[in-house]
């Protein structure tokens, strides 16, 4: 009979501290990794001297870019047109910027600012895809030797889809159009969201390159170059087996 008691008590023991596990991955992690990347923006935006959500998107902006030309939409590698009196018109060369470059962030670096407004995101963008330097701290992380916000290329971030703060939980929601906005000491970029890929290996590296396309799912991505953006996560939820892409394409800046 002790032994059986003894036997129930340790596996209520275990199921207690798995219990305890799952809650702190599942809302503690969740909990402090937000708090975190919001305390980043927020020095962030202080060092700027904005003010939350100050970065308007608008192309109609007078000091905005217009929006993309049709050459532009197709893939092309020219950039959307300055608007009439803006006189720092970038060129269309591969690696150019659209706006004045930054410096080289430092690794794990918090740089900018990502914002998607339909599905209520604003978090950090550092440099790299480490966990503990970056993603486990709620930020997103930017592929190295990827494209910088604004240049011509492939801007291509990774964050978590599920703890950590969990910033890329539901890309999945997002569609044509959907306001990809990218804050940067210097302007402000806004992407629009143009395809998604809702499953692929997590080896598929095409999906990141300067002119993004799957080398595992045919027919899915771009053929000419252009100014890109890309978002990675893992998917189905709880799992990392595979990645979710979503990519956009730059549609108008104005600078700061």
């Amino acid at each position: 009979m002790r032994g059986v008691w003894a036997c129930a008590e340790a596996a209520v023991t275990c199921g207690l501290v798995l219990l305890l596990l799952v809650a702190h991955q599942l809302w503690w992690t969740n909990r402090q990794a937000r708090e975190g990347a919001e305390r980043q923006v927020q020095a962030l935006e202080r060092e700027w001297g904005t003010s939350p959500g100050s970065g308007s998107s608008s192309p109609s902006s007078p000091s905005s870019l217009s929006s993309s030309s049709s050459s532009s939409a197709s893939g092309s590698s020219s950039p959307p047109s300055h608007a009439a009196g803006d006189s720092g018109a970038a060129s269309g060369a591969e690696g150019s910027r659209v706006g004045g470059a930054g410096p080289t962030p430092d690794w794990d670096q918090a740089y900018a600012v990502l914002r998607i407004p339909r599905i209520g995101i604003r978090v950090p963008v550092a440099e790299g895809v480490s966990k503990n330097g970056v993603l486990n701290k709620g930020y997103v992380g930017h592929y190295p030797r990827t494209a910088q916000p604004g240049q011509g290329g492939n801007f291509a971030l990774a964050g978590h889809r599920n703890t950590h703060g969990e910033p890329f939980r539901r890309i999945n929601r997002l569609g044509d159009g959907d306001e990809l906005v990218v804050e940067t000491e210097r302007a402000i970029y806004t992407y629009a969201v143009d395809k998604t890929l809702g499953q692929t290996s997590a080896r598929d590296s095409g999906v990141i390159r300067p002119v993004p396309r799957s080398d595992v799912k045919e027919g899915h991505g771009y053929r000419s170059p252009g100014y890109y953006i890309t978002l990675t996560t893992c998917t189905p939820e709880y799992t990392s087996k595979y990645r979710l892409i979503v990519w956009g394409k730059l549609r108008s800046m104005r600078p700061r």
